[in-house]
């Protein structure tokens, strides 16, 4: 009798959603052998759990502001004690990660796809259109990303919104560069010159072959980066030029508890504590689909 497992592993599946899903379940057996990629997959789900369930998580309003309770230690009332308006702070970090959840998804959203396509068209094509897309890529990544998107912000205005457009504008090179890369592995392969023989346009090629080849690149690499991106969106925050108040941003936070770092230590520590865990969960988690998706380094595990 055929189990699920069997079905799922089957050598020669006979269909393509068989195919697809089998190939799924042994990314995932193979995720689950390394126990800082299982590590970073929970810290990850912890933080959409809380994104999502925060209304009825957060045991106080994020906002809401009582004078006479302010700068309380921790205690079982306020688990993170509360800061210098009497707000508890434990609600604003669980709240505050929707904000950043936020940030990171429109980021990947926006930048990824953008440095893909660059990367793709510029390593596939060659000649005057790489150096021309390859010369303005090269000119974003010789600038610090966090400087960069300073300058952008101070031209945008302060907020989120333009706060997650500077990050994006600065994200992209890196993706861009990857593609590139990984396009000119095989823009020259017998599989690409059979689809010119057929009469594929460059377009069809290009997004029917070389995109979804780039793809496993470019989810490791945007796994690995959405530290950076939380720690650049929580330095904006940190400036003010981040999320405004009264946002519970992390970075904004740390910002106004920075006052009390030696008396009331716990206003800044908390949310910190939160971009630490939240920033080593997503390494950990890719760093293991690093070794997922890479075949050399898959064929080890």
């Amino acid at each position: 009798m055929t189990t699920m497992t069997d079905w799922l592993l089957d050598d020669s599946p006979t269909s393509r959603v068989q195919a697809s899903l089998g190939r799924g379940y042994r990314m995932i057996r193979l995720l689950m052998r390394n126990p800082l990629a299982v590590i970073g997959a929970v810290i990850l789900l912890t933080l959409i759990f809380a994104a999502v369930f925060a209304p009825w998580i957060a045991p106080h309003s994020p906002l809401g502001q009582n004078l006479s309770q302010r700068l309380l230690p921790p205690s079982s009332t306020h688990w993170m004690g509360t800061d210098e308006l009497g707000r508890d702070i434990f609600s604003r970090v669980i709240y505050g990660a929707r904000i950043t959840l936020m940030i990171v998804a429109l980021v990947a959203v926006i930048a990824a796809p953008l440095g893909l396509l660059i990367g793709a068209v510029s390593g596939y094509f060659g000649g005057w259109t790489d150096k021309v897309l390859m010369g303005v890529t090269d000119v974003f990544l010789s600038m610090p990303k966090l400087i960069l998107a300073l300058a952008f912000v101070a031209a945008l205005g302060p907020g989120i919104e333009n706060a997650i457009i500077a990050i994006a504008i600065t994200s992209w090179p890196a993706y861009a560069r990857i593609a590139r890369a990984e396009t000119l592995t095989f823009r020259n392969a017998e599989f690409i010159s059979a689809m010119r023989l057929l009469g594929a346009s460059h377009a069809r090629i290009i997004t029917g072959h070389v995109l979804p080849l780039c793809t496993s690149s470019m989810i490791v690499r945007v796994t690995l980066d959405m530290a950076g991106i939380i720690l650049t969106a929580a330095g904006l925050g940190f400036l003010g030029l981040g999320a405004q108040p009264p946002l519970p941003e992390w970075g904004a936070m740390i910002s106004r508890g920075r006052a009390f770092i030696l008396d009331q230590w716990w206003v800044a520590t908390m949310p910190g504590f939160a971009i630490i865990v939240v920033s080593l969960g997503f390494c950990f988690l890719g760093d293991g689909l690093r070794d997922v998706l890479d075949p050399k380094q898959g064929g080890k595990s």
